[in-house]
């Protein structure tokens, strides 16, 4: 044996406990970014539409129709309760449009007694046409989001509420 190709046992040490720790290293990183990315890994859920009401229940006045929403946040599921306000316009389309009042997040109401044929929100004012367009003049800045809708069979399916362009 050559004197050349001798490990010291200091570098034997070193080499040793290098090894241990980026065992221990990979030991413990291995679940932290497993438990990071796990919700990225998950397959999508079957469908983003609910079924709300039927069609031949709307009309030209905006009505409430309260729905419930498989919801997963993470790694916690639940069954959430949301609403929307829904109404045909003139030219035979749908608008459902969320209730949340884009000022503070109130839910607002129609046809108040103090603001006829308007969404009215009673926690600062608040007030929108018929459409969900915010009236000049009032908090709100931003009109009411409108839900992704789809018709079929004669049923209203909504969607994620969508923040108008």
């Amino acid at each position: 044996m050559s004197k050349g190709n001798k490990v010291t046992r200091r570098q034997f040490l070193s080499y040793t406990l290098t090894g241990v720790g980026g065992f221990m290293a990979a030991g413990m990183l291995t679940p932290m970014v497993r438990f990071a990315i796990d919700p990225v890994l998950k397959p999508a859920t079957k469908g983003e539409f609910v079924a709300v009401v039927e069609e031949s229940k709307l009309t030209s006045e905006p009505q409430r129709f309260d729905f419930t929403v498989h919801q997963v946040d993470a790694w916690y599921e639940s069954d959430v309760t949301m609403s929307a306000w829904v109404y045909k316009k003139d030219d035979g389309s749908i608008q459902a449009m969320s209730p949340v009042c884009k000022h503070l997040g109130c839910t607002v109401t129609w046809n108040d007694p103090k603001f006829a044929n308007e969404f009215y929100c009673p926690c600062h004012d608040g007030r929108y046409e018929k459409d969900g367009t915010n009236i000049p003049g009032t908090p709100p800045l931003a009109p009411l989001d409108l839900y992704d809708h789809k018709l079929e069979g004669g049923t209203l399916y909504l969607g994620k509420a969508r923040p108008r362009a």
